[in-house]
């Protein structure tokens, strides 16, 4: 509501009644505005401030991971590797473990989705389910038995409770 009707002003401001734009030093000449107002409208300053500071601003804090990076933070787990060892050992190496990611973040949905899975020979199984935010880099595993997404946290206690 208030975003509406500062649009408002502004238009009004800006724009004469026949419709064509008014140029900032004519704002000077405008009757029934606080003198302030119409220098800071006006003002050579704020033009450049808005136009370069706030891009720059959003580039940077808009910084988001690829989907290598996401791939590594997951592979890179110390319960992943630890995984990954002992079915290589159990299985004395006939059974590989790898890792792809099968999601990519969307508006809606901003997670890579990274699933750690046996690659058998004639099929895949798939042992662990992540997501890695686009933004942050935060991990959350997927808990199959609530069909949620939950921190490493809750995951390692859920891990150390089975043990």
């Amino acid at each position: 509501m208030k975003r509406t009707i500062w649009y408002f002003l502004i238009s009004a401001l800006l724009i004469e009644i026949p419709g064509q734009a008014m140029p900032p030093a004519s704002l000077q000449n405008a009757q029934g505005f606080p003198r302030q107002l119409q220098n800071e409208l006006a003002s050579p300053q704020l033009l450049s401030r808005s136009n370069n500071t706030n891009l720059v601003d959003i580039a940077q804090a808009a910084k988001e991971i690829d989907e290598k990076t996401a791939f590594n933070l997951v592979w890179n787990l110390p319960q992943v590797q630890r995984k990954v060892r002992t079915i290589q050992r159990l299985s004395k190496g006939t059974i590989k473990v790898a890792a792809i990611v099968d999601g990519f973040p969307v508006t809606d949905d901003p997670y890579y989705k990274v699933r750690v899975y046996e690659d058998q020979p004639d099929h895949n199984t798939t042992i662990y389910w992540f997501r890695v935010s686009n933004t942050t880099g935060v991990i959350e595993a997927l808990d199959v038995i609530e069909n949620r997404y939950i921190s490493l946290e809750e995951w390692r206690e859920q891990l150390r409770r089975r043990r």
